[in-house]
């Protein structure tokens, strides 16, 4: 199946949703074919960067999909890459070219109970996850933000906890993370395990998840979005030759 055209959306408004994570929401004429129900789908945002002298593209979720607007959410590290400089400055009514939306990464609806893991970058995605689980799902989520005013109120199925790991340092120290993961306490039964953080964070997560817990790729999703000091594209490098090695 061809890929969509990119579209041109219009920022609609602006919001700081917490300390570190801001959210731009889209609309005008070009959603009129953006297709239904698109919640944590990825989208591609043609941002400029000035250190390339071009237009790049970054990749994001779609955090909610109304009729008309999309909200995506911007995780506010402290080195911040040419999309967040660009949802730091836009203002309502400017334009922006938007490819996509990518096919969902979402738990396997039939098991019978979920761990969801991310940081984050993975927030959006996460919480679109819970939104779609239903009322008698069980499980945790492990969610790690960079300080205790990013902790959000989400909507989620009664029976599942959120765990959050407050980690300054997320991107540089997969420490907190890992180990909070590693105390959940397994239920019996077959789990689908979702989980995406950074590069470093996954590596580690996938050894657990794989090795010490067994389990095969119909059970688990694991992805990394972004590396610790890389761009976009020097981070879709090490994926490639990650997957490779592990493919040998």
């Amino acid at each position: 199946m061809a890929r969509p055209e990119p579209r041109q959306l219009v920022v609609i408004a602006k919001r700081q949703v917490t300390p570190n994570m801001l959210r731009i929401t889209l609309g005008g004429a070009g959603m009129a074919a953006f297709p239904e129900d698109q919640a944590s789908a990825y989208i591609k945002l043609r941002v400029p960067d000035a250190s390339a002298g071009r237009e790049v593209v970054r990749t994001y979720t779609v955090r909610s999909h109304r009729a008309d607007e999309i909200d995506v959410d911007f995780a506010l590290h402290e080195e911040c890459g040419p999309a967040t400089l660009w949802a730091l400055n836009a203002q309502a009514g400017d334009s922006i070219m938007v490819g996509g939306p990518g096919p969902r990464k979402l738990v396997h609806p039939e098991a019978d109970w979920y761990l969801l893991v991310g940081d984050m970058t993975a927030l959006p995605a996460i919480s679109g996850n819970l939104e779609l689980l239903p009322d008698t799902a069980i499980g945790t989520a492990v969610i790690e933000v960079m300080d205790e005013a990013d902790v959000q109120d989400l909507r989620k199925p009664p029976h599942l906890t959120i765990e959050w790991v407050i980690n300054p340092r997320s991107g540089h120290d997969s420490a907190p993370l890992i180990e909070r993961v590693r105390s959940v306490e397994w239920i019996e039964g077959q789990p689908s395990v979702w989980a995406a953080c950074e590069f470093a964070s996954m590596r580690q997560l996938r050894e657990y998840f794989r090795t010490e817990r067994g389990l095969g790729t119909g059970h688990l999703y694991i992805s990394s979005y972004w590396k610790a000091g890389s761009t976009e594209e020097t981070h879709k490098l090490a994926k490639r030759e990650d997957a490779i090695a592990q493919s040998g």
